[in-house]
Order: C-alpha cells, then sequence, then structure tokens
C-alpha cells in the first residue's frame, strides 16, 4: 500500500512537470550527540555541555537533485513558520512543487489550507505519507547525518552558538549532494 501512494506521488510529479521536495522538522539540542571518537591511548575524551532543554528547531527540504533548504527558529515551528518555508521554496525552486510530507497537525492545519487558498495551489500540491512513516521520509536521513556526523560531538555554550555550528554544518552538507541524494535512494526513490 505504501509503495502505491508514494508511485501516485511521484507520477504526478513527472505528469505535471513539478519538483519534487521532502520536508521534515527537527530540532537541535544544546546536549551533544556523543558519538565513539578516536583519542590518544590512556587519554578518554570529555564533552563539557549545559544540562538545559533549550533547542532550535529547524524545517528543511530536499530535492532529488541535491538541494537542501532549511531555516532554523528558537521555538517550536507551528503553522505560520510551514507557511514562511513554503514561501521560501517558492522564491528559490522554479515551477511547481509535489511537497511530500508527514501528517503533522501543523501541515494539516486551517493556516496551510488559507495559504493554498489565497493562490499558492497554483504551484503546490501537498501529498501526505501513510500513517507514522519517517523511514519513507528521506529528509529523516538529512537529520541523522547533520546529528550523527556533522554535529557529532559538539558542545555548545548556548544557543546562539549552536545556530552557527547548525549553520555550518548545513553549509558543508549543502556541498555533498551525494549525501542528500543517498537518503533520497534510502527509501527507494529514483
Amino acid at each position: 500500500m505504501a509503495r502505491r501512494a508514494l508511485a501516485r506521488g511521484e507520477k504526478k510529479a513527472v505528469t505535471e512537470e513539478r519538483t519534487l521536495v521532502w520536508i521534515d522538522e527537527s530540532g537541535f539540542y544544546l546536549l551533544p550527540a556523543v558519538q565513539r571518537t578516536y583519542a590518544p591511548i590512556g587519554q578518554t575524551p570529555v564533552l563539557h555541555h549545559t544540562l538545559t532543554n533549550d533547542h532550535l528547531s529547524a524545517i528543511s527540504g530536499i530535492t532529488p537533485d541535491g538541494n537542501l533548504y532549511m531555516q532554523v527558529q528558537k521555538h517550536a515551528f507551528r503553522s505560520d513558520g510551514v507557511v514562511r518555508f513554503l514561501e521560501h521554496l517558492l522564491r528559490h525552486i522554479p515551477g511547481k512543487l509535489l511537497i511530500i510530507w508527514d501528517g503533522s497537525p501543523i501541515h494539516r492545519s486551517q493556516v496551510i489550507k488559507d495559504f493554498l487558498a489565497a493562490g499558492a495551489a497554483e504551484r503546490i500540491h501537498l501529498e501526505r505519507l501513510l500513517g507514522y512513516a519517517p523511514e519513507l521520509n528521506p529528509d529523516e536521513g538529512i537529520w541523522n547525518y547533520l546529528k550523527r556526523v556533522e554535529l557529532k560531538n559538539v558542545c555548545c555554550r548556548d544557543l546562539a552558538h549552536l545556530r552557527i555550528e547548525l549553520r555550518k554544518a548545513k553549509e558543508r552538507l549543502r556541498h555533498k549532494k551525494h549525501i542528500v541524494k543517498a537518503c533520497i535512494q534510502q527509501p527507494g526513490y529514483v
């Protein structure tokens, strides 16, 4: 059943010449993503961090050609923030878009429906992934890569420092289109 729904979206993208964009949200905390690392024998690495729940919220979209689009803010994303991101995509990606995302309530809200009714539906078509299926969203792979590779063992002093480190990690990943494309191939797309 999942393959049938995904095939319908891919077919729509081809027949209507739409650019596929997978979208997802994630959070980045001040606590480091501790990963195994190398150190001289007898010198165990020690990470010093601040114990807090402060975090940055991020939303990103990836396209089959390996492009990565992202916005970051200090508070959790609501529907109005999602609309700002969709407007960002419309400014940066020419033509029609096929947005594929999860069934989060912020994606189904009246704010999104109003945005589409106000004219965005001419260029944007939305498709929801089936049920709770993060393994079908290639953007999940982007979050995993950023947290476990680009930002592994990074200890930030505060949110401003975390924002800088996240921006640098995002820019490094933008130059690694093969990683973005691999995230898209993982669930069986392309």
